[in-house]
């Protein structure tokens, strides 16, 4: 995986999908090895396939709605930098070019912070993902659930119970027990 996506297929930023298909097709039909299997020039068949390469992973993650939100989210531009020359597109996160590096610093500046690093588009990837979404409505259901048993259990107790507290119940139980005792 090199270089940007959308200029691997030659579109815009805001290409629909309709483009981003039609846009593979072209390179699919220049660039295909089978094109260029019988080119006698082991060179140029070597370089048609790494550009065929290329155009299938941009299709695939241009492709994809939620691949390409997650490309989209790293081409933006980090917060170090407004130059349009030192934009990391295609590079991923962490990577250094020219010993500066892609990820954004954290909220707050410099100081005991920026030794923190602390990565906000990963925590954004990792609370969007499925299993956390499942599993924080599972547990927002035993929460609810717990909630529910609690005051349910106390209002049983007083329909039964009128008239007498918890704790005047608990002194009469400690009262039998301690006559059972002394028998």
């Amino acid at each position: 995986m090199g270089g940007d996506h959308y200029q691997t297929l030659g579109l815009q930023r805001d290409a629909t999908k309709a483009e981003v298909k039609a846009a593979f097709r072209r390179r699919a039909l220049r660039d295909h090895p089978d094109r260029h299997a019988h080119s006698h020039d082991a060179a140029a068949r070597a370089d048609a396939a790494r550009r065929f390469r290329l155009a299938s992973d941009a299709y695939r993650v241009l492709s994809d709605d939620r691949l390409r939100a997650e490309y989209d989210l790293r081409l933006r531009p980090s917060s170090w930098s407004s130059s349009s020359a030192s934009y990391g597109y295609g590079y991923g996160y962490g990577h250094s070019r020219r010993g500066r590096s892609w990820r954004r610093d954290p909220p707050g500046g410099g100081g005991a912070a920026a030794s923190a690093r602390f990565d906000w588009d990963l925590l954004l990837k990792s609370v969007t993902r499925r299993g956390f979404l499942i599993n924080l409505g599972f547990a927002s259901v035993l929460l609810t659930g717990a909630a529910f048993l609690d005051g349910s259990i106390l209002e049983i107790w007083k329909m039964n119970n009128s008239g007498k507290s918890f704790e005047d119940a608990m002194e009469s139980i400690e009262k039998v027990k301690i006559q059972k005792e002394n028998r």
